[in-house]
């Protein structure tokens, strides 16, 4: 998915009159900031989201901890729909999303949302999946570290690539071995340029 997809569907989210659509927004634009995996999503509880620093607490596989920090935009979207539950929907423990009859949300369940939402938001359900959202987040995330030091350096193709914007990527990601990120970095990043340096909602 590339920035203009991308904004297509937050557009589609923050005007969807649907009952649930705030939730959706919510679920979305956090799979698509933070690079969580949708099973770390389902299992997200409120005691996991630091409101005071910002950061989320993500339980990866191998019960892994990452403490990613959470993108501007999502802190007052967290606590508008903290606001929109009932008081014992937010207790500590309790999960932060659920389904339509107010259960615990599983994957498949969020998978179905997703479709749904691409759908609707004029997007090809069959071309974009919830792991998308990880890769989105991953190459957009990488191509914009390049695009600013590029605004602040000039030609950066003879400078040495600094390992510490991957050894981030890897620990935002919740990837074991640096091999699994580096994938990410086979990508062209100059012709993404004017798109990169959108990555600002």
């Amino acid at each position: 998915m590339n920035m203009e997809e991308l904004k297509k569907l937050f557009s589609f989210l923050e005007q969807d009159p649907h009952p649930l659509a705030f939730r959706n927004e919510t679920m979305i634009k956090m799979l698509a900031t933070t690079g969580m995996r949708r099973q770390e999503l389902v299992d997200l509880t409120w005691e996991q989201i630091d409101f005071y620093n910002g950061t989320v607490l993500v339980f990866g596989k191998g019960k892994k901890e990452c403490l990613p920090p959470l993108h501007s935009m999502m802190l007052p979207l967290l606590k508008k729909y903290k606001e929109s539950l009932k008081e014992y929907q937010t207790h500590p423990e309790e999960p932060v999303f659920r389904n339509k009859n107010g259960k615990v949300l599983n994957p498949w369940g969020l998978h179905v949302i997703f479709k749904e939402v691409l759908k609707k938001a004029c997007l090809p359900p069959h071309r974009f999946s919830l792991h998308h959202l990880r890769h989105t987040f991953s190459t957009l995330l990488l191509q914009q570290v390049k695009a600013e030091n590029e605004d602040e350096f000039g030609d950066v193709s003879h400078m040495p690539q600094e390992k510490v914007d991957i050894r981030t990527l890897q620990e935002l990601l919740g990837h074991e071995s640096l091999a699994n990120t580096q994938v990410y970095t086979h990508i062209d990043f100059e012709s993404k340029k004017k798109t990169i340096a959108s990555f600002r909602f």
